[in-house]
């Protein structure tokens, strides 16, 4: 049996699947040593929030699916349960998943930090779910990152922050010295290092609107304008590494991506470089200005837009040319395809957003969908080199698509009645639904929810399978200390 491939950083492990054509390899060596104990921690906080953020899921969609949400005692609990999904589903499962590959892509220097960061991230992400039985407090639907005014909430997030300011502090001083020679995996590892660094931008958008904020705001306005800026950073960094996951798979289920490295890389520094507008957007304009906000948008939709179109063609072209997939290779096919279906509606319902309704959560859930199916197909890929079976049954191969379909529904609906002018982040009978084709909507949108949040959970039960069985066969790899 060959010897396992090496990195700069030791010996590392990769999934036997199908010899890449021609080259073009975007895949990592994952290496394995202390930090694959590191990187499980992260990918097991990352777990919890998806199960925490599905049981709150289930609220939302009864409180907005018509006849049922009347049975409900929803008014005043939609949205406290619409805040904890948002911020565990999003910013705490693509946090945890970055500090997975963070962790295995830089050196293992440090590991006290690591430990550190996600040791504060959980107790934070902890506090942040427990808020809403304890009481008190105020739901504010700020976009990006929305709170509850309760004190719990409020302490939950900002040990959550210092959790994943540490960790993103520790991913720049560990990360890999790439040098001027790059091939695929040398793009990848620049894609990671990208989406630290506009991590850190958006951490520090984040203090400096905190500090400049005029003092007479308050409720919505105070939280709108404190979490735009590095809001927008944030997109960045998902948007870098659904791109890291997109190519990784598609050269993992044995396609040839037809796009150079060098060109790869100039893609990521595209989307890393718009994300510099944000510190000029501080000191050009005042934070609560129409020009400040419009120049942030106008950067992210330069950065990420440009960027992903030629990688998301490279990637479909690879997948519609691979061999045939074999049984491994075929969850991480349908976790890549969804993904990018689910990112394409998503970007493409943007377009016609007109006004304040259910299109921007359309729009927005289409997006966020696309990066939580790359990343999960990506979870999916490197359960062997974690220690665990890799997923390879009928069930791992069926979950993306019925998550994507149930997505693809629900956004559906919102776009259906976002054309009637139901309003967003409103439940019960404020959605003041006056027709038939309004209700049919948001009906559509209530069942495909429904079917996602099933969608959703059976990957968590995919992955603690895989998990299991390896415990139970005693097939994990062993960890040098």
């Amino acid at each position: 049996m060959s010897a396992l491939p090496t990195s700069p950083f030791g010996p590392a492990a990769r999934l036997p699947l199908p010899a890449v054509q021609s080259g073009m390899d975007y895949s990592l060596a994952v290496p394995r040593d202390a930090r694959l104990e590191l990187a499980r921690g992260w990918l097991w906080l990352g777990l919890a929030a998806l199960i925490a953020s599905g049981l709150f899921s289930v609220l939302l969609v009864l409180s907005r699916t018509p006849g049922i949400n009347q049975l409900l005692p929803v008014a005043d609990f939609f949205h406290v349960a619409l805040v904890v999904h948002v911020d565990l589903s999003v910013l705490v499962w693509f946090i945890a998943l970055a500090g997975m590959l963070w962790s295995v892509n830089g050196s293992s220097r440090r590991m006290g930090w690591g430990w550190l960061a996600l040791g504060l991230a959980a107790i934070g992400a902890l506090s942040m779910a427990l808020s809403p039985f304890v009481g008190g407090g105020e739901a504010i639907m700020a976009n990006y990152i929305p709170v509850i005014t309760a004190p719990l909430f409020i302490l939950g997030l900002l040990t959550f922050a210092v959790g994943a300011a540490l960790l993103v502090l520790r991913s720049l001083v560990n990360a890999p010295k790439l040098g001027f020679e790059f091939d695929g995996r040398g793009a990848l590892r620049f894609g990671l290092n990208a989406a630290a660094v506009a991590t850190a931008v958006a951490l520090l958008a984040f203090g400096w609107s905190w500090v400049v904020l005029p003092g007479a705001l308050s409720g919505k306005a105070y939280y709108e304008i404190l979490f735009w800026g590095g809001g927008h950073a944030l997109q960045f960094t998902w948007t870098l590494l659904m791109l890291v996951a997109w190519l990784w798979l598609a050269s993992d289920c044995g396609g040839r991506v037809p796009l150079s490295p060098r060109v790869t890389l100039l893609m990521f520094a595209l989307a890393l470089a718009s994300v510099f507008v944000t510190p000029y957007a501080y000191l050009a304009y005042n934070i609560a200005s129409v020009e400040h906000r419009a120049l942030l948008t106008w950067a992210m939709r330069l950065g990420g837009g440009v960027a992903i179109v030629p990688v998301a063609l490279a990637v479909v072209f690879a997948l519609l040319t691979a061999p045939k997939a074999g049984a491994t290779a075929r969850p991480l096919r349908a976790a890549l395809l969804s993904s990018v279906v689910l990112f394409v509606a998503g970007g493409a319902i943007g377009i016609f957003i007109d006004g304040s309704n259910v299109r921007i959560p359309a729009h927005y859930h289409g997006c966020i969908v696309g990066v939580t199916l790359a990343l999960m197909g990506l979870v999916y890929q490197l359960l062997p080199t974690l220690g665990y079976r890799a997923p390879q049954d009928r069930l791992a191969t069926s979950q993306p698509w019925l998550y994507a379909a149930g997505q693809l529904m629900h956004i559906t609906g919102l776009v259906w009645s976002g054309g009637y002018g139901v309003q967003r982040k409103v439940a019960g009978a404020d959605q003041v639904l006056h027709s038939t084709a309004e209700i049919a909507g948001m009906g559509l949108m209530g069942l495909g929810g429904a079917i996602a949040i099933v969608g959703g959970l059976l990957f968590v039960v995919v992955v603690l399978r895989a998990m299991r069985s390896s415990a139970v066969s005693g097939n994990a790899l062993p960890v040098a200390r």
